[in-house]
């Protein structure tokens, strides 16, 4: 067997002109990101700010994934993804115009990314449904590791190309960058032919309602994939929320500024990306439920390290290796769901997932951050890897039995 067949899904070619559209746009969404994390801390030196915007950002996806879901198996995956795509360009525009003006406020923050995070509770469903669309089966588990690549690829060069740029070209320039980049995602889309799926057309017999309770009653009754989703929703409450707390970290412990914040969020994403690799490299990936408990139980063990870091080295080890766990979890879980569940279900049951990684989130942004301000953010972030760990030791038993 030829070593290229590790990745046999970059065979197919319209599957590479996604991931190239999408290396560009996440590239300037992580910029951003950084960027409006720094930002709201230099206008409120505040960790509960913090909190509140990223709250912000997915609060819309506990309101609207499900139905995001939905949407997703309803329409065209693709003509969906270029109109989200599109509207995405908005919010990171007003940023940027603001910003430079100086008329720039924590309530405008707070709305752009509500805004912004309305529109991502429709796409993520119908990203991560459409991705299974452009491969065959057996092509399916290598097409989510490699997005997967790509992805925590964007973690690395994104926080580092912010820091730099928020230093010498300020933080406008981010927001711009990220409007532009929108426009490779676009254009990718516009260059994949029209996809046929099995689901599109007979999915508009039912209600929207009906549709969802459908999704949900699937998730419910299916005892392994209703044991992750629990598990996703208590790593978005309590380890994920690690994220807005960085620049509290990079300012007011480690005091590198905002290129040390860069490089603290691009450590996680190296770690990411390695992980990532490692599992697109298997052939064949044995006792997932196995992987998925050793890396649950890497993320929380790292993600308490580092909030114990008191010198940058060590903080830069300990994110490393938190990205690295975090991102192998979530990947044997993606490719698990994506596996098991039925084609016309697929974009509700991705609902449900987007909805218990990315919006059970707010709730987890508000109690970090404050806990943060209440208790400090050393031991806020060393009472949520604690919860994580002993919810997983818990899981053990029925996890190692996933294959």
């Amino acid at each position: 067997m030829q070593p290229s067949t590790r990745f046999i899904a970059l065979a197919n070619k319209n599957l590479r002109r996604f991931l190239t559209g999408q290396a560009i746009s996440l590239t300037g969404t992580w910029m951003q990101s950084v960027a409006q994390g720094w930002l709201v801390y230099t206008l409120t030196k505040s960790p509960l700010s913090l909190g509140l915007v990223a709250v912000a950002l997915s609060a819309p996806v506990l309101l609207f994934s499900l139905f995001g879901g939905v949407i997703a198996d309803t329409i065209d995956r693709r003509r969906l993804l270029i109109m989200t795509q599109t509207l995405s360009i908005l919010p990171a525009l007003l940023l940027a115009g603001l910003t430079l003006s100086g008329q720039i406020t924590v309530g405008w923050i707070m709305a752009l990314a509500f805004l912004l995070g309305t529109v991502n509770a429709i796409e993520l469903p119908a990203r991560q449904a459409f991705l299974a669309e452009l491969v065959t089966r057996s092509e399916l588990t290598s097409a989510i590791t490699l997005h997967s690549v790509v992805f925590n690829a964007t973690r690395i060069i994104g926080p580092i190309l912010a820091g730099f740029t928020i230093a010498t070209a300020g933080l406008s320039v981010c927001f711009l960058i990220n409007a532009i980049s929108f426009l490779a995602g676009i254009a990718s889309l516009l260059l994949i032919p029209p996809q046929t799926s099995d689901c599109i057309g007979t999915k508009l017999r039912s209600s929207m309602l009906e549709g969802l309770r459908e999704g949900v009653r699937y998730v419910a009754g299916e005892r392994q994939i209703s044991l992750i989703m629990v598990l996703v929703a208590v790593i978005s409450l309590f380890g994920i929320p690690f994220v807005p707390m960085l620049p509290i970290f990079a300012d007011g412990i480690l005091k590198v500024g905002p290129e040390g914040l860069g490089l603290l969020a691009g450590a996680s994403g190296v770690g990411s990306l390695l992980a990532a690799l490692l599992v697109a490299w298997q052939r064949v990936i044995h006792k997932k439920g196995r992987l998925m408990v050793a890396a649950g139980l890497l993320f929380a063990g790292c993600l308490f390290l580092f909030a114990h870091s008191r010198d940058y080295q060590s903080a830069l080890l300990a994110l490393l290796f938190t990205g690295a766990g975090m991102v192998c979890f979530l990947a044997m879980i993606s490719c698990h769901l994506q596996h098991h569940c039925p084609e016309i279900l697929r974009g509700r049951v991705m609902g449900v997932y987007t909805l218990v990684l990315i919006g059970m989130a707010p709730f987890g942004h508000a109690l970090m951050g404050f806990l943060a301000g209440a208790i400090g953010v050393s031991a806020a972030l060393s009472f949520g890897s604690a919860i994580c760990g002993g919810v997983i030791l818990a899981s053990v038993r029925p996890l190692i039995r996933i294959n």
